[in-house]
């Protein structure tokens, strides 16, 4: 992901935590505002834990996890380092706190519970008419390749399956592929990741950088 770039680590952190053992603690450290007076925090969700900055880092968490979604404010000092930086809290504040809550320390030992937490907005994608569904590119991996907020159950359930779809990205209509290795030209397609994204690739290429597809692009799928 980029450096700094809360936003990416939100939509990272949403896409993946579901693939870990309930009870996982997650460390998570995207953090441009160390040293500010931005909170250390400690998530707590039906299933999981969450150590990291209180910057908008687990906006997608929320999301996802509303009914279940709670923050604790970290103030005990008693479970940071002896000598701790302040441009270092990855090492002095979340890890040990990560630790400490591994033996069982109960979240409330660490802090008081918070309710106004970060928060920022993660697109959602909607229906504009009965036909159509629209989303946006949230995250552009390493190769390249242009994830949106489109998920294959949206596009079942919205476009009731069976009709022919016309996707559209940045003017391109494109066409769907099972898997990458369908195609071997430098056309761009997309595809059902392996997190249930709709997706955008070129085969053995950079779709973002050969068509200048952006973070926020618009998409359409309209069912013909």
């Amino acid at each position: 992901m980029s450096p700094h770039n809360i936003r990416e680590g939100a939509v990272l952190t949403g896409l993946s935590y579901q693939y870990f053992p309930v009870r996982t603690i997650h460390l998570v450290v995207v953090d441009p505002g160390v040293g500010s007076s931005r909170r250390p925090v400690i998530v707590t969700t039906q299933n999981h834990y969450f150590v990291g900055p209180d910057n908008g880092l687990f906006s997608m968490i929320y999301r996802k996890e509303k009914d279940s979604f709670c923050v604790t404010h970290i103030t005990s000092e008693h479970y940071f380092l002896k000598k701790d930086s302040s441009t270092f809290h990855g090492r002095d504040i979340f890890a040990p706190v990560a630790a400490w809550l591994s033996k069982g320390i109960p979240v409330s030992h660490f802090g008081e519970e918070i309710d106004d937490f970060m928060n920022i907005h993660m697109p959602e994608p909607g229906m504009p008419s009965r036909n159509t569904v629209e989303g946006e590119v949230i995250y552009i991996d390493h190769f390249g390749n242009a994830i949106t907020n489109i998920s294959s159950d949206l596009l079942r359930d919205s476009l009731n399956g069976g009709e022919k779809l016309r996707i559209v990205l940045k003017g391109n209509v494109v066409s769907f592929k099972r898997c990458y290795s369908e195609v071997e030209d430098k056309e761009l397609y997309c595809l059902i990741n392996s997190s249930g994204l709709l997706e955008f690739f070129i085969c053995r290429g950079n779709a973002a950088e050969s068509f200048g597809i952006r973070i926020g692009d618009i998409v359409g799928i309209i069912k013909s």
